[in-house]
């Protein structure tokens, strides 16, 4: 009955190993699953947890909020918006404009580029504006991208992510902070 992988078709078996190769690059990759991990029982308070509905910055701004964020959307198949977010953020932070031009080109290969492995959803003006951007590079040559992809996850991922049961379930199985128990 079963004719194995032979018998599916190449756009198939080709779209399976993408999909193997980015997950791959997630577990093994993502630093973000490193720090999660590092945080080991350590759980947001109560107050954090509902602090995050606040505003989308003052999710990224807490690193329980961040990493709760990027499970999400890792979960969603979406983690590349974070990741190019953050990859932004460290190559704006560059103190040697001799490293600027290999960075640029490495978020550009990774994010943005034709067939990129993570590639983000952008327009192609913004696209355009960026590849315009890195042949000769500052630190706001991504700033266009960054911030459509920015808009994309607060308008988009961020209210999905306070409206998922993994949210839902952080806030139930936070505990107040002690100063929040403590009556005067």
């Amino acid at each position: 009955m079963c004719k194995g992988l032979s018998s599916l078709p190449a756009s198939c078996l080709e779209r399976a190993m993408e999909l193997k190769e980015r997950l791959r690059s997630i577990l093994l990759k993502s630093h973000w699953n490193k720090s999660c991990s590092k945080m080991g029982q350590n759980k947001p308070t109560l107050e954090e947890c509902l602090g995050w509905k606040q505003s989308f910055e003052k999710l990224l701004s807490s690193k329980y909020g961040l990493c709760a964020f990027t499970a999400f959307l890792v979960s969603e198949f979406s983690e590349e918006n974070i990741s190019f977010y953050f990859a932004c953020e460290d190559y704006r932070n560059t103190k040697s404009p001799a490293k600027l031009s290999a960075k640029a080109q490495k978020i550009y290969d990774e994010f943005i580029g034709f067939d990129a492995p993570r590639e983000i959803n952008i327009d192609h003006e913004t696209r355009d504006i960026t590849r315009a951007n890195i042949q000769e590079p500052s630190t706001d040559a991504f700033d266009p991208a960054q911030h459509k992809i920015y808009m994309l996850m607060a308008k988009d991922c961020y209210p999905r992510f306070l409206r998922s049961q993994a949210y839902g379930d952080l806030v139930c199985q936070a505990k107040p902070s002690a100063t929040a128990t403590k009556k005067p």
